[in-house]
């Protein structure tokens, strides 16, 4: 993992919402993005895709609250030689993890190779995984949805689209490319993420990976501070800053009057399985990572165990999920890919230009898995 910074911002860098954000994407009181007003109908805004599927029908749109757990970024299929997006894998798949019994899915991911997609292939990945859950039996998971871009309108689009297609949140990495150009103090990132909170149908949910964004690590101020925005109610953090999500969990845990541990205001999750009873112990409320794409059950169990009290047997099972997990932080979603093809026969390639594995690569990472498969295979 990255190496992460967690410095605390200058004092007094902060002020009011109101009083420290002028922009031109914050709606009015009549915009059709307006929280809690938007519906299928009024959403053509000049921020809309070009997305040429109608939106999911009412019915799809139903209350789903972020609850503890295992959350998983769900990989993207595509077809062999067209590279085109295998909406059957991708249904498939997304009823596998429900039947696991994981608490919910999220698209658009760095394992759902969101960079390699159009809008409208984000679009189609999403509202197939809506429809797969929700004919299967499975309409109260929630589908988080990868929302981040360099622009603060593209974001919002994103967010929009994402709503369109049968999202309930969106996950929300900081911009990063023009960095160095930022104001002082993280006021471009507040400003970022505040704007695109006033404007978004969807609540947002704050994505802190430092090796996805050229290092930039979101501190435990800023995230502190942005967590009182009524639309921003969660945070992944990927950072494997233990610290930092102690910190969060606990002032968000105080900001909240009437605090609900089955139902927390604002969801702190860890971004990789390799320290999931870490993140409890630090008050944590589960994870959000793409080791339960290969075993969603013993993602599970560790954290029933470790609820449960046995913490001598959830620490063994920590051990072998840490050992899975290093293959696949290492090997990336080319390597979580191969394991799955080896282990449960489809999986498939990256979309290119990313490579095929080569056939030792291949047997190492199926190697690599094979511990946590046979502990997940045994649930």
């Amino acid at each position: 993992m990255a190496p992460h910074k967690d410095t605390s911002s200058p004092a007094g860098s902060y002020t009011g919402w109101s009083n420290n954000i002028n922009s031109p994407f914050r709606p009015n009181t009549s915009s059709t993005l307006e929280l809690g007003t938007a519906t299928p109908a009024d959403s053509q805004s000049s921020l809309s895709s070009s997305y040429d599927s109608t939106s999911l029908d009412t019915e799809f749109r139903m209350a789903r609250p972020l609850v503890p757990g295992v959350y998983v970024p769900t990989i993207c299929f595509f077809e062999p030689g067209s590279e085109n997006v295998d909406t059957a894998a991708i249904s498939r798949h997304a009823v596998r993890l429900a039947e696991a019994g994981v608490t919910g899915l999220a698209t658009q991911g760095s394992n759902g190779e969101a960079v390699h997609l159009t809008h409208d292939e984000r679009s189609l990945v999403t509202s197939t995984t809506r429809k797969a859950l929700n004919n299967a039996g499975f309409p109260h998971l929630p589908v988080i949805v990868g929302c981040g871009s360099q622009s603060t309108r593209e974001t919002i689009q994103l967010c929009t689209e994402a709503w369109k297609s049968g999202g309930d949140y969106a996950l929300v990495l900081p911009p990063a490319y023009y960095a160095t150009l930022f104001a002082p103090a993280a006021q471009t990132i507040l400003e970022y993420f505040t704007t695109v909170a006033d404007a978004s149908p969807i609540p947002i949910i704050i994505y802190n990976f430092p090796g996805a964004v050229n290092g930039l690590d979101l501190s435990s101020d800023i995230i502190v501070k942005l967590a009182e925005h009524p639309n921003i109610v969660g945070v992944k953090l990927t950072c494997g800053n233990t610290g930092k999500l102690n910190r969060v969990a606990a002032a968000t845990r105080k900001m909240t009057k009437n605090y609900d541990p089955k139902r927390p205001e604002f969801l702190v999750l860890a971004g990789s399985a390799d320290f999931s009873i870490q993140s409890l112990v630090a008050g944590g409320h589960g994870i959000l990572a793409g080791l339960a794409n290969i075993a969603p059950r013993a993602c599970i169990k560790t954290i029933e165990l470790y609820e449960a009290g046995q913490v001598a047997e959830a620490q063994e099972w920590q051990d072998v999920v840490s050992r899975g997990d290093w293959v696949a932080i290492q090997s990336g979603v080319i390597g979580v890919k191969a394991g799955m093809q080896s282990w449960m026969g489809y999986g498939g390639y990256a979309r290119s230009p990313l490579p095929k594995p080569t056939a030792e690569q291949s047997k190492s990472w199926k190697e690599g898995f094979r511990e946590l498969v046979m502990l997940e295979k045994a649930l």
